[in-house]
């Protein structure tokens, strides 16, 4: 698993994927958040928090881990490398989480700079620290939690096509779905909304940020990884 965790990493590093993907997110969140004057602006907001920032995230999410995710298995399957790969002394399961971690770990990486977001409202707060610790270190555990099923979202529809566009639409779409689908079935329905919403991410996501660790909520968010890269793994013992 190390060997592809690294083979991965070097991938990511060695073009300009890795960059691209850490400069955009980085660059739209500064902007909504510090430059355009709208109802993101934290400086508008009236109290220091960053509860634009983590309303953003999630959506920004939606199209960078599909382009990390896009080419791990599309471009293995279209240059016929993942023939080559399955001769090494490697388990599917190694396979599949050498490259689930490898893009999660970018993930992170593009996260990381965003603790420059928590010092500065740690600054602007009056008095000076005056902020909810409990809600922003959740909403950062529910980041990566939401970042996990992503990923292993994206695995699984990158094994669905050689196309990396494909894989990476395929990746929007049901990582759209899992996160607001539910919902919208449940404004539309009469009865069991709360039931509905927590079938999706979003409902999941908002309880951790609110500071309250739920196993419920943990438990959710494994599970559904844990499937797509089961199911992830499967399409790679049918190819």
């Amino acid at each position: 698993m190390k060997s592809i965790l690294k083979k991965e990493l070097n991938s990511f590093f060695g073009s300009t994927i890795a960059y691209l993907v850490i400069g955009v997110f980085l660059l739209v969140n500064g902007l909504f958040l510090w430059v355009f004057n709208d109802n993101f602006n934290i400086l508008n907001a009236g109290y220091a928090d960053l509860n634009s920032f983590f309303y953003l995230a999630p959506w920004l999410f939606l199209f960078l881990i599909p382009a990390i995710t896009m080419k791990s298995f599309a471009d293995e399957y279209n240059l016929g490398t993942i023939e080559i790969l399955k001769t090494k002394p490697l388990t599917n399961w190694n396979i599949v989480l050498g490259k689930f971690l490898a893009s999660l770990i970018l993930v992170i990486i593009a996260l990381l700079p965003t603790l420059t977001y928590v010092y500065s409202i740690y600054t602007l707060g009056n008095p000076k620290g005056n902020l909810d610790s409990g809600s922003l270190i959740g909403s950062y555990f529910g980041l990566l939690f939401l970042a996990s099923a992503y990923t292993a979202i994206g695995l699984f529809t990158s094994t669905l096509s050689k196309n990396q566009i494909i894989a990476f639409i395929l990746g929007i779409v049901i990582s759209f779905f899992m996160f607001y689908g539910f919902d919208s079935i449940a404004g539309l329905s009469n009865s069991s909304n709360y039931y509905i919403r927590n079938f999706g991410f979003n409902e999941h996501f908002k309880s951790i940020s609110r500071g309250v660790v739920d196993t419920r909520d943990l438990v959710y968010f494994i599970s559904i990884t844990f499937v797509f890269l089961f199911i992830t793994k499967t399409r790679l013992e049918n190819e």
